[in-house]
């Protein structure tokens, strides 16, 4: 009979298990895909100490019965051998025929990663401690709330997938995002029916931006989404019936390519009416269009509203600098000054004043294109005490 081996404190060694020269005790085991692995730890059990000077770990008989564990539970144990990285593309690789926006967010997310040192971490290494390390760490350096809810809505269910996979065996990222950072984004609010006609009467008056002034009034009186608005062609502007047919979006990659997508949800495809001013200002810029000597045609469309310097269509981002350069100038002019205005506060600030106005939800959620009545419904909680105090008053008296 062999004599069974001890460690340097002559307590008997169970197999796998052996002990260094400098004291630091190793297991030797085999995983489920027959790779032969070693774990290591100064400890064998939890009341050992460990020398001066070394980093104090999880005992060893305490990773071995998680190993035992994780065999006989099927988990893979060489999967931890993945980085964040490599896990997240593996997860992207999977999500074909995305949208456009989708895609270049799953871009920025790997870019995130790549450039971060927890990308280089083993998945199986990943606490959750670690995850939320990880977050706070990217607002310290400078990520705004957005950006971080972005990265999380790809990184955790690329972790899930590694659950689900039997690569470990939690998901570090299921957490609420808002008991770990600040969230520190800008709330995009409607502005006051004083600050719109401001607005727009200072468009209307400026020499430069009063060629844009049909497009904005349009972008504030029917709540279209700005995408949806540039993808408007002629053909979709039925002023007889008084009608916007709303059954698609353009984008521009940051390759500089054009395409059609469809709308942002089902309940995006849809009609939506429109006052005589907005028809008014539809037959202008119908008629001032400008005249390209090639008509632009992108996946089959063309006729579309407003054309750039190049003769190609004005995407979401020629508005946005608009805006933006409108509001600069109107605050270097006046000392009661604007706030930030773009055309997304356009369509909140519709859908606004529509429920100040008392429309009907449900009505309201048809025209805005959203798929939730939750998402509507959000605009009549942002009510002042004004308008509520107004509403009672008109329903008790009915």
């Amino acid at each position: 009979m062999s004599e069974k081996r001890r460690d340097n404190k002559n307590r008997v060694l169970r197999n796998g298990e052996s002990q260094r020269k400098d004291g630091r005790y190793m297991y030797k085991y085999v995983d489920n895909a027959g790779n032969v692995k070693y774990v290591y730890s100064w400890k064998l059990v939890k009341t050992d100490t460990i020398p001066q000077g070394a980093k104090d770990d999880i005992p060893l008989r305490d990773k071995e019965k998680q190993i035992h564990k994780d065999l006989e539970d099927d988990i893979v144990s060489s999967g931890g051998d993945m980085t964040v990285l490599e896990l997240v593309k593996k997860y992207i690789s999977q999500k074909t025929g995305v949208r456009h926006n989708t895609e270049a967010n799953y871009k920025f997310v790997i870019n995130i990663i790549a450039k971060e040192a927890f990308g280089k971490k083993r998945i199986d290494k990943v606490k959750l401690s670690d995850a939320k390390g990880w977050l706070i760490k990217l607002q310290a350096d400078g990520r705004g709330y957005s950006s971080i809810h972005s990265i999380r809505g790809v990184v955790r269910p690329a972790f899930q997938m590694a659950v689900d996979d039997d690569l470990i065996r939690k998901n570090p990222f299921e957490f609420q995002l808002a008991t770990v950072v600040v969230n520190d984004s800008v709330t995009r609010e409607a502005i006051t029916r004083k600050q719109e006609r401001a607005f727009l009467e200072f468009v209307k008056q400026d020499k430069h931006f009063r060629k844009y002034y049909e497009g904005i009034y349009i972008l504030f009186k029917t709540g279209l989404r700005i995408s949806e608005f540039v993808g408007l062609t002629i053909s979709d502007i039925d002023l007889e019936k008084g009608v916007i047919n709303v059954n698609h979006q353009l984008q521009r990659k940051r390759n500089m390519e054009y395409i059609i997508e469809d709308t942002k949800t089902d309940s995006g495809t849809r009609l939506v009416p429109m006052t005589d001013d907005v028809k008014a200002c539809f037959r202008k810029i119908i008629q001032n269009r400008k005249k390209s000597k090639s008509e632009p045609v992108i996946d089959g469309k063309s006729g579309f509203l407003y054309l750039d310097k190049n003769d190609m269509p004005m995407v979401a981002l020629h508005w946005e600098k608009y805006f933006q350069h409108i509001c600069e100038k109107y605050n270097k002019i006046y000392k009661q000054e604007l706030p930030k205005i773009t055309p997304h506060v356009c369509r909140h600030t519709f859908c606004s004043n529509m429920a100040k106005s008392g429309m009907n939800p449900k009505t309201l959620q048809k025209i805005m294109g959203h798929s939730d009545i939750g998402v509507t419904l959000n605009t009549y909680t942002h009510l002042d005490f004004d308008d509520i105090q107004k509403e009672m008053k008109e329903v008790c008296n009915r």
